[in-house]
């Protein structure tokens, strides 16, 4: 017969951060607007925290506060300062660029 595990893993994963991104109104320059919102859905309601984006060479012509968002290295960005986002929110910023940036998760930590 099959083994069954003696437990359900409830732990958060990197999957339990989802970002959303959409087209904004542009600067009076006309350089495009973008308006990032990053949710953790965890459902068994662990905060996550040291969220790590892969995030190319991000830079914004419209500064981006560093204690929400800010890119350490080539494609590698953090958000919130490294502090946790609880279960059920949400943090949102924008950013101008000519064109959008590919931003997804690649590592996190979960309490």
């Amino acid at each position: 017969g099959k083994e069954l595990p003696d437990r359900v893993d409830d732990s958060c994963s990197k999957e339990d951060i989802v970002v959303y991104q959409g087209p904004t109104a542009p600067l009076p320059s006309g350089i495009p607007t973008y308006t990032v919102q990053v949710l953790n859905v965890c459902a068994s309601g662990h905060p996550i925290s040291a969220i790590h984006l892969a995030c190319g060479w991000f830079s914004s012509a419209r500064m981006v506060n560093p204690s929400t968002f800010r890119r350490l290295g080539y494609n590698d960005c953090l958000l919130n300062d490294g502090g946790p986002l609880a279960p059920g929110s949400s943090l949102s910023f924008q950013y101008a660029n000519t064109y959008r940036y590919p931003l997804s998760v690649s590592s996190v930590v979960c309490h």
